[in-house]
């Protein structure tokens, strides 16, 4: 047995101590920021990971200037010590939980810090289950935020100030989805690995609007909703209903071009059309990173930045796939706000036309 910081809180939901995580070794425990200006300028993200059973914590920071992603990556042995919220130069506060917190960078020429301030409280997004043949794929839980944020950016010693109006959205996940290195064992004969995933939070003067969707190979969704929270609404206050999104995909890419969602309100259905306005790449904050990917281990501590131009970024490859687009968004109800378009496909997707697992649109 092992005692940590943890197991002086009351948050133990088994006889064991905090620092063992039931028996699945990809269970993990994350934290999700990103944030633009009113314009979709000025994007930033950054992501924070625990992985108890790898013994691995990482962190990352990424953000947008003249067409260039800059990013910082960091990893460390865990020691099992999960309430630890620091890797190398990345450390994310605490200040008031589920409702304030803040990020600071230090490290290899980016510095960044960066308070966040939800506007309503968390969404709980339904619990994400979901298998691949006979293997559980994912199995996890997320809360989802809209928020404003204060505080400065600095790349190579210029610092920028955040823009007055900078708004984003921070989420927390926890639960079982593929960290750490890849599993080899096949999936069998005739089972064709697929994913389908948009997500798209929004922030307009008064209120946010949530929707997301999972669906298959064949566009069956499997995880659905969307969610309308008016500032300082409670959960019970939460509007719940359901989404229907139409956002054909860029030629050449497997990354939206526009989109169109539908939702459910409460005053009868709303309409709201997304215009891109720039992209993030999310292997910036490790998703799909094959050098950074979340939960890999790096030894007892690892920190590397990395930068690239997104016009030299191939749409054709992988690991490019995954993408946060800021968008303005208008909406017949509630005028003009922004948001992100977020969008990855792996595999093949019918209802695009993809029938391999690297076709593009």
């Amino acid at each position: 047995m092992v005692l940590t910081k943890g197991d002086d809180f009351p948050l133990h939901q088994t006889p064991e101590p905090v620092a063992y995580a039931g028996t699945d070794r990809n269970f993990y425990d994350r934290y999700f920021f990103n944030g633009y200006a009113p314009d979709g300028s000025g994007f930033f993200a950054a992501a924070f990971g625990i992985y108890p059973h790898l013994n691995v914590a990482d962190a990352h920071f990424s953000t947008i200037r003249d067409g260039v992603q800059y990013n910082l990556h960091a990893s460390k042995e865990l020691g099992m010590e999960r309430l630890d919220l620091e890797v190398g130069p990345i450390r994310i506060e605490i200040i008031e939980p589920l409702q304030k917190l803040r990020v600071i960078v230090d490290g290899e020429g980016l510095k960044a810090d960066l308070t966040f301030t939800g506007r309503a409280f968390p969404i709980e997004e339904p619990r994400f289950i979901h298998r691949i043949g006979p293997r559980t794929f994912m199995d996890y839980t997320r809360l989802t935020q809209n928020g404003h944020y204060t505080g400065w950016i600095e790349v190579d010693s210029v610092r920028q100030e955040v823009a007055p109006g900078t708004a984003g959205t921070r989420d927390r996940s926890w639960g079982v989805r593929p960290v750490g290195a890849r599993d080899e064992q096949p999936h069998g004969t005739g089972v064709v690995p697929g994913f389908f995933w948009q997500w798209t939070p929004i922030n307009f003067a008064d209120c946010s609007v949530f929707f997301h969707v999972n669906a298959d190979a064949k566009g069956n969704k499997w995880n659905t909703r969307a969610v309308i929270a008016p500032d300082g609404s409670t959960a019970e206050e939460h509007f719940d209903t359901e989404g229907e999104m139409d956002s054909p995909l860029a030629k050449g890419t497997r990354w939206p071009e526009t989109g169109t969602l539908v939702v459910d309100g409460p005053d009868g259905p709303e309409t709201l059309k997304f215009e891109v306005l720039g992209r993030f790449q999310m292997r910036g904050i490790g998703y799909t990173s094959p050098k950074w990917g979340h939960g890999l281990h790096h030894g007892p501590l690892a920190v590397e930045r990395e930068d690239f131009g997104l016009a030299q970024c191939n749409p054709g490859s992988m690991d490019n796939y995954h993408v946060q687009l800021p968008c303005r968004v208008v909406s017949d109800k509630h005028g003009e706000g922004g948001g992100v378009f977020e969008q990855l496909i792996l595999g093949p997707y019918k209802p695009y036309g993809l029938k391999e697992f690297m076709d593009l649109g």
